[in-house]
């Protein structure tokens, strides 16, 4: 039986040579050092033809992707930065063949063409690329930890200019087809079904090699040494507020991108490589291959052993905010036909006006056209009543945290919809199996909780009961996916995970902030610390309001340790929600806000910043590193992959850390216990390091 093989190579009648890409065994294509041999076959073949040969067309052979990037797996496996060195500079001479052929070279791209995938396309002649919605470019390393380390920091400022590179490589963001046309990474972007023709017309066109289309503008400023510098210098500034020093990778990027343009490709090369290597020993960019490799694996599993069932209708109660933000999600990504009903005309009036916003939103970043913006409103509908629900497969419920108006919702929906419809709660502190409580078919009843703005926020909380049947949990979990979340399964417990970890945290920072540490201080300590707002801002956010209803429904089921310092009720009595109310902490008027000094009388304050921003930090994070332990071991989680994803993507636990318990691993347990104890000497028993973390201190286990 012959081999199957990574890489193809056919020449046709016309001596056009065809390198075609199909992983054997793989969804998606993705490059392995393995291949290397390989490789050298094929361009030791098209050097003995390199005279016949008019043109090369390169093409993947999978439906829907080019190449997804380099298997992250290698990485993992180099034990030394040299190792990882050397992973690079095999990419970049293997590229660099590529780039000296006498013909002409296309790159015929359709679906994802990201990291490794793009830079070989980069050193093809020309690049062509369906305009499918699939169809995706970029350079995504910088999320890993890492920069593209197979000539991708030198090509793309060369062929796009230096702004947009920069702008591309820094925040790993993919663009789309028409985009990536517009800013020059690709010649042309047609529909996929003459993608191939057209890669012909290119090797039929092409005379010498093409003149690089940068705009005037752009030539002037990064061409000239001062262009050049104040374009490095701002970026360098608007680099360190984003990342406050936390992510290396960012730095580097500057650095060797800089480098090369002021020394030249070649030895910009070398430079790219070197760094490339030093970072793929950092924690920071393991931590990051971490989340990607659990996200990767979270995608194969349905959180149960069952088949999931197709959801092809959705209705969402309540036209609020959440069943908003949940409605659209159901029809952007998941794209089924979705009806919301609430109380009033009112409230479904507002989450169709809500959907239109987003929609055409996109519109005017010309990723809908109208007529899609037009189709994606009828899949929309709404009323008061529970017309044409009994051909719904699932319900998701956003009413008020309102225990016996959640109750009264399962009853109804079972009395207008099928035998087999999944009811699915949107709660953020009420258990499921007391919503269920009257429930005639529990089995179908089950926890969805979602974070705000419900079309943004990644994560979401799979909360079966005892009794929810296996293919409710699968279905859901599936569900989720489709709706372009990150799913967890939780158990049904007060707080479930995320807001039980939060709320430690969130009443620690009240504790520093009765303590007099201004507002800005603590806020600051905790962005600086790599939260992606700090947690006073994130209480306005969230809602003073809010806060006031979880608070006492953990102490009364979780016990004291969850008692905070008692400031709602002088938030709430002064009008002060949050954002919401335009005061809570801070004072809002439109998108700015400002710290509301009248704050601090009100809660009897005078500020001074007595601590270090490092002690605020950590004064705030322990407390939360202690409660994921205990989730862990009570079995609220799963495993601690389940408990980092749920902290990174729920609360943004800081990437560059992995998570929770990564965190603790890496700063190892017995030190971690040795803080906590240090902490409860000073502060009190809330920081006493619970028995999970004593008894893997004294055996000398981690978490993973």
């Amino acid at each position: 039986m012959t081999e199957l093989k990574a890489f193809n190579l056919s020449v046709d009648e016309q001596n056009i040579g065809w390198l075609s890409i199909d992983v054997p065994g793989e969804r998606m294509n993705t490059l392995q050092a393995t291949f290397a041999e390989e490789i050298q076959v094929i361009f030791a073949q098209l050097e003995e033809q390199k005279s016949q040969l008019k043109g090369l067309i390169i093409h993947s052979l999978k439906p829907d992707n080019f190449i997804a990037g380099a298997d992250v797996r290698m990485l993992d496996a180099c034990q030394s930065a040299q190792e990882a060195e050397d992973l690079a500079r095999q990419g970049q001479v293997m590229f660099q063949t590529l780039a000296d052929f006498p013909f002409p070279v296309v790159a015929a791209i359709h679906g994802p063409c990201l990291g490794g995938g793009l830079e070989l396309a980069l050193s093809c002649d020309y690049r062509v690329c369906s305009d499918a919605d699939i169809t995706r470019l970029g350079l995504p390393e910088v999320q890993l930890g890492l920069l593209p380390g197979s000539g991708g920091t030198q090509r793309l400022p060369r062929l796009i200019g230096l702004l947009p590179a920069l702008d591309l490589i820094l925040t790993g963001k993919q663009l789309r087809a028409k985009k990536a046309k517009k800013l020059g990474v690709v010649d042309a972007c047609v529909p996929e079904s003459i993608l191939l023709d057209v890669a012909q017309q290119y090797i039929a066109k092409h005379e010498s090699r093409r003149k690089q289309k940068v705009s005037t503008k752009e030539k002037l400023m990064s061409h000239t040494g001062l262009g050049r510098k104040v374009i490095f210098e701002q970026a360098a500034k608007k680099t360190k507020e984003q990342t406050r020093g936390n992510y290396p990778a960012a730095d580097a990027i500057l650095d060797v991108i800089k480098y090369g343009l002021e020394h030249g490709f070649k030895k910009g090369l070398e430079q790219e490589a070197s760094c490339f290597g030093q970072l793929v020993m950092t924690p920071e960019s393991k931590a990051q291959r971490s989340i990607f490799f659990a996200m990767t694996e979270m995608k194969k599993e349905h959180g149960a052993e069952a088949k999931p069932l197709a959801i092809e209708r959705v209705g969402v109660l309540g036209g609020g905010l959440m069943g908003a933000g949940i409605s659209h999600v159901s029809v952007a990504k998941a794209k089924v036909p979705t009806r919301i009903k609430d109380v009033s005309n009112d409230g479904v009036l507002n989450a169709l006006n809500y959907n239109y916003k987003l929609f055409d939103k996109q519109r005017k970043r010309r990723i809908l056209s109208r007529a899609d913006l037009q189709s994606k409103m009828l899949q929309l509908s709404g009323g008061i009543d529970f017309t044409s629900f009994e051909r719904i497969d699932l319900v998701v419920e956003a009413v008020f945290e309102d225990l016996e108006l959640k109750q009264k919702m399962v009853a109804d929906i079972e009395e207008n919809t099928s035998h087999d419809t999944i009811f699915a709660t949107n709660t953020s502190s009420l258990p499921i199996h007391k919503i269920a409580q009257y429930a005639q078919r529990p089995e179908n009843v089950v926890g969805l909780h979602y974070f705000s703005p419900a079309e943004k926020m990644p994560l979401v909380e799979v909360i079966p009961h005892e009794t929810t049947s296996e293919q409710t949990i699968s279905t859901v979990v599936e569900f989720a996916r489709k709706q372009g979340k990150t799913p967890i399964v939780v158990k049904d417990c007060a707080g479930f995970y995320v807001n039980r970890i939060l709320a430690p945290y969130m009443n620690e920072a009240a504790q520093v902030l009765m303590g007099g540490e201004p507002i800005e201080h603590l806020d600051m300590a905790l962005l600086n610390f790599g939260f992606p707002v700090g947690p006073i801002t994130l209480l306005d956010e969230v809602g003073v309001d809010v806060g006031s209803k979880i608070m006492p429904i953990l102490v009364q089921e979780l016990g004291e340790r969850f008692q905070g310092p008692d400031v709602f009720d002088t938030l709430l009595n002064d009008g002060r929600k949050g954002r919401k109310s335009g005061k809570g902490f801070y004072e809002y008027k439109g998108k700015k806000k400002q710290v509301d000094k009248s704050v601090y009388q009100l809660l009897s304050l005078t500020p001074e910043a007595s601590l270090s921003e490092q002690d605020i930090a950590w004064r705030c994070v322990l407390p939360m590193l202690n409660e994921a332990v205990r989730c862990l071991d009570e079995g609220i989680i799963r495993s601690p992959r389940d408990g980092d994803i749920g902290a990174i993507f729920g609360i943004g636990f800081p990437p560059f850390l992995g998570g929770p318990f990564r965190c603790i691993d890496q700063i190892g347990v017995r030190e971690v216990v040795a803080k906590m104890n240090e902490h409860a000497q000073k502060y009190g028993d809330r920081f006493a390091p619970c028995d999970g973390l004593l008894t893997r201190a004294e055996l000398g286990h981690s978490f993973y």
